[in-house]
């Protein structure tokens, strides 16, 4: 059975919880998750680069100079790619960098990253994780307390609450999603995952 401590905002011990076996006792898939985060990452490439051809600058119409006699070498277009100002070859044109990955293979790859970072012992589960205001070093204070300050931290709530947002939003080191949101991507780019016991229930329930 896995088991981990269940923190107060003191960083002190309340009690040892237990672990959904079916998604933090499996033996990660890396195979699985590697392609869970290409795909996570090739969704946040927008694909629209782009570059004009030969056919899409304008002018060029006109052929330069005669094809022979001049003692110079023939040329059709001002336009051409050779020229200052000619087209492009070669280059980047609008697609869809997007991805497919099956619904099984989705809840898997997340099981496997969960899974990783309990093997870490980097997961810190909260009783609760609320800020009296909205101020950053009210977060930091709770961040040196739990010993994570130095560290990319991915903090994963219930419920997202206006002083918590306001207290995380200006710490670079510090990303904020609910249960809901949880992914692959922000959970192997952290080191930390800070989890409140509720979004930890709402997450073994979505993936039991």
């Amino acid at each position: 059975m896995q088991k981990v401590e269940l923190l107060n905002l003191k960083g002190e011990k309340v009690k040892d919880i237990n672990l959904n076996e079916e998604i933090f006792g499996i033996t990660p898939n890396n195979n699985v998750l590697h392609d869970a985060i290409i795909l996570s990452m090739a969704s946040l490439r927008q694909g629209t680069h782009k570059t004009k051809n030969r056919s899409e600058v304008s002018g060029g119409g006109r052929k330069p100079w005669r094809q022979k006699g001049t003692g110079r070498a023939r040329q059709g277009s001002i336009r051409a790619v050779q020229w200052v100002g000619g087209g492009n070859y070669g280059t980047p044109v609008p697609r869809d960098y997007s991805k497919k990955q099956n619904r099984k293979e989705r809840r898997i790859a997340l099981k496997s990253a969960l899974a990783d970072k309990l093997n870490e012992k980097a997961i810190i589960v909260l009783e609760n994780l609320t800020v009296e205001t909205a101020k950053t070093k009210d977060m930091l204070n709770i961040l040196k307390t739990l010993n994570v300050a130095d560290k990319k931290v991915l903090l994963v709530v219930s419920e997202f609450e206006d002083n918590l947002v306001l207290a995380s939003r200006n710490l670079q080191n510090v990303v904020l999603i609910s249960a809901e949101e949880i992914n692959v991507l922000d959970i192997v780019g952290t080191d930390v995952l800070v989890i409140t016991q509720d979004a930890l229930n709402k997450v073994e329930e979505v993936l039991k």
